[in-house]
């Protein structure tokens, strides 16, 4: 019934046994693992943040460089116009690195890591 259960205190996830730890739990102490996600990380946080600021100055040009943005490129394309198909090459740029990126710095030690056994995670080095 709602209200008759209790909130476990001894860190035992609520069921008052034990939780043991997941079979891939000491992949992540693993050496090549940890590499791989700093790697994963540095990656999608440079991306976004290239994303993110390119969008950022789009949206503020728009907005207080209003005779910029109108101003004629050709016949009735402006410069709005041209910075907003910019945003979408610009993504499929990024997301175009991003694979190229990750088939070349990511997946090879994807690869090796899902090769391994469990029993040899947690030192780096292969049994």
């Amino acid at each position: 019934m709602v209200g008759d259960s209790k909130v476990s205190r001894d860190g035992a996830g609520g069921r008052g046994r034990p939780e043991r730890p997941g079979r891939y739990a000491p992949l992540a102490r693993d050496v090549k693992f940890l590499r791989l996600r700093r790697r994963f990380l540095r990656a999608a946080a440079a991306i976004t943040a290239v994303f993110f600021g390119w969008y950022a100055v789009y949206v503020g040009l728009s907005a207080f460089a209003r005779g910029f943005m109108a101003r004629q490129v050709a016949g009735h394309v402006n410069v709005a116009l041209l910075l907003g198909l910019l945003q979408f090459a610009s993504t499929f740029l990024l997301a175009w690195g991003y694979v190229m990126y990750a088939r070349r710095r990511l997946d090879p030690l994807a690869a090796e890591l899902r090769s391994r056994r469990p029993s040899s995670y947690g030192n780096g080095v292969r049994r």
